[in-house]
């Protein structure tokens, strides 16, 4: 007789993950996020300064509106979750709350499924950005609704189905 240890991966049945703990584990990786995007500007600044020199810099930060800066911490947040995504299925959050992504199979996901996972989740940034921007509402009713936004993408499991991967809910201890 087979016990579930002795099960691979792919014969193992998890449940799937529930909206509130898809929540708490984004909560949390928000906050590890927010450090990471703290370090990787600095970053920026720090070689902002090298290149242009201190007096030009105060004169006028290069940053500020700068695509290529937004484009690069973008790239930051990407291999932030992706890197946790493919090595381990799991960010920080989602360790803490038990949670791990993989293929419906039970196999570990690869970089393009990370990117659309990324993509599909980061989708709920557009109505915030374009609230804010171009009907200049104020940042709290415009995260408001990329909130509501956030929360229909989970809902309907977006991000799982355009990556064709599953949030599962790992045993107590089963973090490994």
């Amino acid at each position: 007789m087979m016990r579930a240890v002795d099960l691979p991966p792919s014969k193992l049945v998890f449940p799937l993950a529930k909206l509130p703990r898809r929540l708490a584990a984004i909560g949390y990786d928000g906050l590890l996020l927010t450090g990471v995007l703290f370090v990787a500007a600095a970053l920026a600044l720090g070689l902002a300064v090298i290149l242009v020199g201190s007096a030009a810099f105060e004169a006028h930060n290069p940053l500020v509106g700068n695509p290529f800066f937004r484009s690069y911490l973008l790239l930051v947040c990407f291999f932030f979750y992706g890197g946790f995504w493919v090595h381990g299925g799991q960010t920080l959050g989602m360790r803490a709350w038990r949670v791990r992504v993989r293929r419906h199979d039970g196999r570990g996901i690869g970089w393009w499924q990370a990117l659309l996972r990324f993509l599909i989740a980061s989708l709920w940034l557009a109505p915030v950005a374009y609230l804010h921007q171009v009907f200049k509402l104020g940042i709290g009713l415009s995260l408001g609704a990329g909130f509501a936004c956030l929360l229909l993408l989970l809902a309907l499991r977006l991000p799982d189905r355009f990556s064709e991967t599953e949030l599962v809910v790992l045993p107590k201890g089963g973090n490994g």
